[in-house]
């Protein structure tokens, strides 16, 4: 898989210390999920999914957890589960203790690290969440060793549910969609504003198409991929193990 545009991109440190500025933002979901399309619609099918496909589910992962937005809405569905909050963001980790640590009955975990590298228990989880975080995965090896560190870390039968940017196939596909993409940040958040997130895309992020991303999800061990949601340049889907 061609990775992106051959530009330098962040590396995990620089990502987790940009991240480390933007909490107060990405801790407002009437803010923090301006830019991306159907932000609240995608939160609301994840959880709907899981609370379907594993209505038992007592333990949840949130991969890229930032301030805990999807580990509080897993939790309406799933009050009384234990979670596990992974980041490489310390302060968004710290806001994620601050929201989610005093709201839950059961047992919530905090990790600073990166997907590829953190000591996570294997066969431990019933939900995995990924939510606007696997766009940060590079090369093909990168994003094999994520979908397999995700998947050893389920119990069969265990739920990955993504979240995220995605790119298209057919580069002229992927042009319209991109044109699409920023008028519709330009409208929303303003041309300023608008810059400044293209500008962040193009130095941390290399989305890949769904179509790799669920090929590849089935050559490591799931048994089943379903598209949940799609629009412009992002989409949420589930997996089963």
């Amino acid at each position: 898989m061609d990775s992106g545009d051959g530009e330098r991109k962040r590396s995990a440190s620089e990502i987790g210390a940009y991240f480390d500025g933007e909490v107060e933002r990405f801790s407002d979901l009437s803010r923090g999920q301006l830019s991306i399309k159907d932000a609240r619609l995608m939160m609301d099918l994840l959880a709907e999914a899981a609370s379907v496909l594993v209505p038992g589910a007592g333990e949840i992962l949130d991969i890229g957890c930032g301030a805990g937005n999807q580990t509080l809405n897993l939790l309406r569905k799933f009050p009384d589960a234990n979670c596990t909050l992974l980041d490489l963001s310390s302060a968004m980790l710290e806001r994620a203790r601050e929201r989610v640590g005093g709201a839950i009955p059961g047992r919530a975990e905090f990790l600073e690290g990166d997907l590829r590298t953190a000591a996570l228990p294997e066969g431990k989880f019933d939900v995995a969440v990924a939510a606007a975080v696997l766009h940060h995965l590079r090369d093909d090896a990168d994003w094999e060793l994520g979908f397999s560190r995700i998947h050893s870390c389920l119990k069969v039968g265990g739920v990955l549910l993504v979240s995220d940017l995605i790119r298209h196939e057919n580069p002229k596909l992927e042009a319209v969609f991109k044109v699409r993409h920023e008028a519709f940040l330009r409208e929303t958040l303003g041309d300023a504003e608008a810059e400044r997130i293209m500008r962040s895309i193009a130095a941390s992020d290399t989305p890949s198409p769904l179509e790799y991303q669920f090929d590849l999800l089935r050559r490591v061990g799931f048994r089943e991929v379903a598209l949940l949601h799609k629009n412009l340049v992002f989409a949420a889907y589930c997996a089963v193990k």
